[in-house]
């Protein structure tokens, strides 16, 4: 905390350094070009608010036009690209990926992730852009795609809306907070750039769905209760839809590094309810039953119960997990009733602390093992 003799480093040497070496860039190139990188189902809201299938089909690109440039201290998605993907690559992989769902067979939407914003060009070949808008939209199919703030172009959005008219743009705004974008994050935008896009988005009828990081680096776990819920209150009434994502510890980034070095733990999912109740009745949630109102709320805990996950002690975790997943169905906060555990105790206490004392990166211990064994380590 008081620092050191060492010279400053900065974040974008942090991020990149250890992706240029020949053996990072050998392992990239091992991928198969023509394989996306997963394709999975699962229970859905559509727009209307009525129950559906989605298949999640998340390419193998070149990558985030932002991670060229600098990349985001938490985003691990380069991992899974190539450098010399083509557009007869993505088509490749497109087609797979309607094999393995037999041509989208049960689904009424698509969620197509390209690591990055799929439709900058020097991301994703335009021909490729158009065949996916194209597609979904004559199969019925509603269509989400992801983009990043700074790169939702009038003239680009008003060219996706003409394939695919009322289709949803994600934007992984992460914050409402330019300090917190700038410094926790590196994004590569601020928050006025964020509401320019969203304006575009509105004009050109297209459906707007804010993600937020919850507990992003160098962040409390205290700390990021009280501004995420802040954020999502301020986020609701511009979004159809926000995605809160919990903090998972992904490879090679900034956060696996303070993580590594005892330095951060995921959050709580104890945490994730809290937030949860507290906006609630704030932010009126989208159901079947008021579809054209409020904004839907959206809590997935990738790799929840897992150590590098939003996790509790280990015995909760299955029951706490599963609540938050279906609370983003359901929209019902009665999902939480009667779940509790010993470690909730351990957490309030942990959450006061935090909210008590100035430490920058909170005073977050191990969760899954004895206090013995955390006093008599070294």
């Amino acid at each position: 905390m008081l620092g050191s003799e060492e010279r400053a480093v900065k974040v974008h040497h942090l991020v990149k350094a250890p992706e240029n070496t020949p053996e990072s860039i050998k392992f990239r190139e091992s991928w198969d070009a023509k394989k996306p990188a997963t394709v999975y189902k699962t229970p859905e809201r559509l727009p209307d608010g009525s129950l559906c299938t989605a298949a999640t089909v998340i390419l193998r690109t070149k990558g985030c036009e932002w991670w060229w440039k600098s990349g985001c201290t938490f985003c691990g998605y380069f991992n899974d690209v190539r450098d010399d993907v083509t557009s007869d690559d993505l088509h490749a992989q497109w087609q797979e990926a309607k094999k393995r769902t037999n041509n989208f067979e049960d689904c009424s939407m698509v969620k197509v992730y390209t690591s990055g914003t799929f439709f900058e060009d020097k991301e994703n070949p335009p021909d490729w852009q158009e065949t996916v808008l194209r597609e979904t939209y004559e199969n019925g199919l509603h269509l989400v795609i992801e983009a990043q703030a700074h790169l939702c172009k009038e003239e680009k959005i008003k060219w996706v809306a003409e394939r695919h008219p009322g289709c949803t743009v994600a934007i992984g705004l992460e914050a409402y907070d330019d300090a917190v974008l700038r410094f926790n994050c590196n994004k590569g935008f601020n928050t006025k750039q964020w509401h320019k896009a969203v304006d575009i988005l509105r004009e050109n009828g297209l459906r707007v769905k804010s993600y937020l990081l919850f507990k992003p680096p160098f962040m409390s776990e205290g700390d990021s209760i009280e501004q995420t819920s802040a954020w999502i209150r301020a986020v609701a009434p511009l979004s159809d839809e926000i995605s809160i994502n919990p903090m998972n510890i992904q490879k090679k980034t900034i956060v696996d590094r303070i993580h590594r070095a005892r330095q951060y733990r995921p959050p709580w999912l104890w945490s994730l309810v809290k937030m949860i109740k507290n906006i609630h009745e704030d932010v009126q949630p989208v159901s079947a039953e008021n579809a054209s109102e409020g904004c839907r709320i959206i809590v997935h805990p990738t790799a929840a119960g897992m150590i590098r996950g939003s996790h509790n002690c280990g015995e909760c975790d299955q029951d706490v997990a599963a609540a938050i997943e279906r609370y983003s169905v359901s929209a019902d906060i009665q999902e939480f009733d009667g779940i509790d555990c010993h470690c909730k105790g351990i957490w309030k206490n942990e959450i006061q602390l935090d909210r008590s004392l100035p430490v920058p990166l909170g005073i977050g211990r191990d969760r899954r093992i004895s206090m013995d064994n955390v006093l008599r380590a070294p």
